[in-house]
């Protein structure tokens, strides 16, 4: 911030040297300006009249929209934000002008986070450091990703899928199963299929067969709907298991999802005791009432009426259990009343949470962490 409040000082000088300055100032800075102690800067100037300028973010206990302060003399906006350490901020900003808003992202970051809806613009703090191995490592053999379809009997439609089969699979040898909701979201937004080629390669996790499904009307059938879990069990793991070297056992099959797919992959896991060993929830919209209406809207109706049941009466989960959810969410509430639960529910459980968002970056930094909980390689010690 102290270099705005620099650049403040020098217009406030010269007034009519306001465009040189920051036209001098936007050519050598970076913007969100950033400094050492994880406090952000965000700054909009484009040279023409600009009435006010809001910062759109999605971090849950802050306004959901703060307005910017204008440089005196100038159509420059900025607003400094202190970051948890760690952090990642997702945002957007509402720029007014003529009496008109309009949504756009930061013009001068070029870092963007993509998602089924578009991207938002950036922001990490000074300390966030983003894994390296999400990014593809020419040392890293490349698994094998395999289209397929089959007929459901639970949704009574042809449903398809892609399988990554590890680099490390030979003839005569079985591997663990794991299922993927939004499998294709995983693939393209969270860097699935590079991420499982470097953490196998480099022996953290075991070698996996890797199904990615995704829903047809995604939100209705990951909403605790028992057609969905009879998919999940019936349909598809005796499917995978005819065509795919996958180890018999539920100790060796795992479930995933993030939001309505982690709640379709618990009550899965509930419905179907002793299909799943190892559930990996994400951000799940573990969303409950302890007294009055949860004002969700009726696609939250089921998973309600899940949610309630399972904290009043948890049944035993013979799982191992890895769930994630990040600070800045309004599910963080649900997720952390939750903890009690699962533990209570089955021995190995493991909750972690982290300063970003509900998002597919938050997810994908998890993975190595989750992974290689619920699916060691041979290099990797846990210890509990």
């Amino acid at each position: 911030m102290q270099r705005v409040l620099d650049l403040s000082a020098e217009v406030a000088r010269a007034p009519g040297e306001a465009r040189r300055l920051l036209e001098a100032f936007v050519q050598r800075e970076t913007f969100p300006l950033m400094d050492a102690y994880d406090a952000a800067t965000f700054f909009y100037w484009d040279g023409t009249a600009t009435e006010a300028v809001f910062l759109q973010h999605w971090v849950f206990g802050l306004p959901s929209r703060v307005e910017f302060r204008r440089i005196p003399h100038t159509d420059a906006f900025y607003l400094p934000l202190n970051l948890p350490r760690g952090a990642r901020v997702e945002y957007k900003f509402e720029v007014f002008k003529g009496g008109r808003a309009a949504w756009m992202a930061d013009p001068r970051n070029g870092r963007r986070a993509f998602d089924p809806f578009g991207s938002n613009s950036v922001c990490p703090a000074a300390s966030y450091a983003e894994p390296e191995w999400v990014h593809p490592d020419a040392s890293s053999r490349r698994g094998t990703l395999v289209e397929g379809t089959l007929r459901s009997q639970a949704w009574g439609d042809e449903r398809s899928y892609h399988v990554y089969v590890p680099a490390e699979a030979r003839p005569g040898k079985e591997y663990p199963l794991l299922v993927v909701h939004d499998g294709k979201d995983f693939l393209n937004y969270a860097r699935m299929g590079v991420l499982l080629d470097n953490l196998i390669h480099r022996h953290e996790v075991a070698p996996l067969i890797v199904c990615f499904t995704s829903g047809v009307d995604r939100n209705r059938e990951y909403a605790a709907n028992p057609r969905q879990a009879d998919f999940l069990a019936r349909d598809l793991v005796p499917h995978l298991r005819g065509r795919f070297p996958v180890l018999p056992g539920p100790e060796f099959n795992g479930l995933m999802g993030a939001s309505f797919g982690a709640v379709s992959s618990l009550y899965a896991a509930t419905r179907h005791p002793g299909v799943w060993g190892r559930l990996l929830l994400q951000s799940g919209s573990f969303a409950f009432t302890d007294i009055g209406e949860h004002e969700r809207g009726v696609l939250w109706d089921p998973i309600v009426d899940f949610v309630n049941g399972f904290r009043g009466a948890p049944p035993p989960l013979e799982a191992r259990v890895y769930a994630s959810c990040g600070t800045f969410e309004s599910l963080i509430y649900y997720n952390r009343s939750l903890v009690p639960v699962f533990q209570g529910a089955t021995p190995e459980f493991r909750f972690t949470e982290s300063p970003d968002g509900h998002n597919w970056i938050n997810w994908r930094d998890r993975l190595r962490d989750a992974l290689t909980y619920l699916f060691p390689g041979p290099l990797w010690l846990y210890y509990e």
